[in-house]
């Protein structure tokens, strides 16, 4: 074997090793982020008094968890905490550690303004969202059971204008994959993904597109503080999406959120 040989096997070894680590390292971030049907536990909301409840509830039982930050809303009494997923490590025979799956706030909670009167939270491993009311002392969940968050849609901190006028937000949405829909025992990506309103007190949830539906995207639009959902239709009632389904647009207004119309 002459030495261009060599270098040219050498570095073929190489680059196969680097791409087996690549997708290997790809694969465990994309198994990371699953709930198992069995670790489903329905959670209860309790208040500030009933500290030995709260804590069984924000654990989750069966998922270790924990609360990462509050999120000061535009609404004065209301806040929310945000409940993220360890990840559970085992060191040697019995023997297991927890070790975040995110880092220390500020890093991994992307919080951006996203439309008038309205920020944004982006999820990873985010299992719930706990809505807490400093009047009543009341703490409540948006979801009795283990989820998977991608996106959280609050009413903004800072006063927020349309036109030169005052916007506010009373309300929140959340985009989730929140059910095992095409039952691999799993919820993750491959199911469909819904998307929920929300009332002040998070005592009243609104499915807002379609039960057969994903939703894909969306898109403002300032003139008619209205806003676009692109969704595509599980037409074969798989329970998950595939590209050759059809993908419709459907809308709903900002200034008071209800089940979307469908555009196109």
């Amino acid at each position: 074997m002459n030495l261009l040989t060599s270098q040219i096997v050498r570095l073929s070894t190489f680059c196969l090793l680097i791409s087996l680590f690549s997708c290997s390292s790809k694969n465990e971030a994309t198994k990371e982020e699953q709930i198992s049907i069995s670790d489903q536990v329905k959670i209860e909301s309790t208040d500030s008094t009933s500290v030995n409840s709260i804590k069984g509830n924000l654990s989750l039982k069966q998922i270790p968890t924990v609360p990462m930050n509050v999120i000061l809303t535009g609404l004065k009494e209301h806040r929310l905490v945000t409940v993220y997923k360890l990840r559970v490590v085992k060191e040697k025979k019995d023997t297991y550690s927890y070790s975040r799956s995110y880092d220390e706030p500020g890093e991994s909670e992307t919080q951006e303004h996203f439309m008038p009167g309205v920020d944004l939270v982006y999820g990873y491993n985010l299992l719930n969202i706990a809505h807490y009311d400093l009047t009543t002392e009341k703490l409540n969940f948006l979801f009795d059971h283990p989820v998977l968050v991608k996106s959280l849609y609050y009413p903004s901190f800072v006063q927020d204008s349309i036109n030169k006028k005052p916007i506010n937000r009373n309300y929140y949405l959340v985009s989730v994959y929140d059910a095992d829909t095409n039952a691999d025992t799993l919820i993750n990506k491959k199911d469909l993904r819904r998307l929920y309103y929300f009332n002040t007190n998070c005592n009243e949830k609104i499915q807002l597109i379609p039960p057969a539906y994903s939703v894909v995207r969306s898109k403002y639009d300032p003139m008619n503080d209205v806003v676009y959902i692109f969704a595509r239709h599980d037409a074969n009632g798989s329970g998950k999406i595939e590209k050759e389904e059809p993908l419709h647009i459907f809308w709903f207004s900002l200034k008071q959120p209800a089940e979307a119309k469908r555009l196109y």
